[in-house]
């Protein structure tokens, strides 16, 4: 009995399985297959790459912008013939003076100032505008009764050297008009220093006077925007002692030389009354008073001319 229990019991247990209800499965959504992935596959580590060297530029040198060759200022030259040239002092009176303009220009100017004995045209006579001026310019016919050569044989000046000149007439001489005291000369005087330096051609910076007799102390007692001044003969003649107008222009830096001769004894004792650092004096043992210098048989030592022209190389700066 026990037997057929046992048998009876595991005959239930096997049919009790076999109808176990199973659980349905959960739909997918929208009963669609569930997708499917596919893995990737495994991504190798990233290698170090070597950095990419930096490439050197070789800089290009600027090109430098040509810059044009400065250029003079272009002067027309002027014609040598002497020009006519009316001018006022501060006081109103016209003044005629005559401007021979330079070979080259802008030139530095001589002023010429006359002596009481004649005018402005005694420079032209003695030759002294045409050797300055040296363009070959003609000399007037010799003249009579006066006590200088006409011409005086001025030696050849080099032929890049040339200078402008302007001579004039002092009020009451030659072509001016008006008549005064001599100390008005000193007005006359320096209305042409202020003329010269404004004439075309000239350059204002050099602007130098020679003088004789009362053109002599003129050059002298006007020289404010002078570089220099050199007197034939002075004598205190138009109302300033010469030592007192040399020292004023020897302060400001500027040569002031003084030409005389032992037998004109005033001339002779006014240079030498005069002093300077820059100031010079030549006297001559004989030679007259201012324009009588220019006479060929004196044979001065050293020649007027050498004496001119030194002082002028001095004041301009000349070789």
């Amino acid at each position: 009995m026990r037997t057929i229990f046992w048998i009876l019991t595991i005959l239930a247990l096997v049919l009790s399985g076999c109808h176990t209800p199973t659980a349905a499965p959960i739909a997918a959504a929208a009963d669609k297959p569930a997708a499917t992935l596919t893995p990737l596959p495994p991504t190798s580590s990233p290698t170090s790459v070597p950095p990419t060297a930096t490439p050197t530029l070789t800089p290009i040198p600027p090109t430098s912008t040509p810059q044009p060759e400065p250029t003079r200022p272009s002067v027309t030259i002027l014609p040598a013939d002497g020009q006519r040239v009316e001018f006022q002092t501060e006081d109103g009176v016209t003044l005629v003076g005559y401007y021979y303009p330079a070979s080259v220009n802008p030139a530095p100017v001589v002023v010429l100032m006359h002596w009481a004995g004649g005018d402005q045209t005694d420079w032209l006579y003695v030759g002294m505008v045409a050797w300055l001026q040296n363009r070959g310019a003609k000399i007037p016919p010799p003249l009579r009764g006066v006590p200088f050569d006409t011409p005086y044989p001025f030696p050849a000046l080099p032929e890049n050297l040339s200078f402008a000149v302007f001579t004039f007439d002092f009020r009451g001489y030659g072509e001016s008009g008006g008549s005064g005291s001599p100390e008005e000369n000193i007005l006359d005087a320096r209305a042409a220093y202020q003329t010269a330096a404004k004439l075309e051609g000239a350059d204002p910076t050099r602007v130098a006077g020679i003088g004789a007799s009362i053109g002599a102390d003129a050059v002298v007692d006007a020289c404010d925007g002078c570089v220099g001044a050199l007197s034939l003969g002075p004598g205190s003649w138009l109302g300033v002692p010469y030592p007192q107008a040399v020292k004023t222009v020897d302060d400001a830096k500027k040569p002031v030389w003084c030409v005389a001769a032992l037998d004109a004894p005033g001339d002779a004792e006014t240079c030498r009354a005069a002093t300077g650092t820059l100031y010079l004096a030549q006297i001559y043992k004989e030679g007259g008073h201012a324009m009588t210098l220019f006479r060929d048989k004196l044979k001065l030592d050293p020649p007027i001319e050498s004496v001119i022209l030194n002082f002028l190389k001095k004041v301009f700066a000349l070789p």
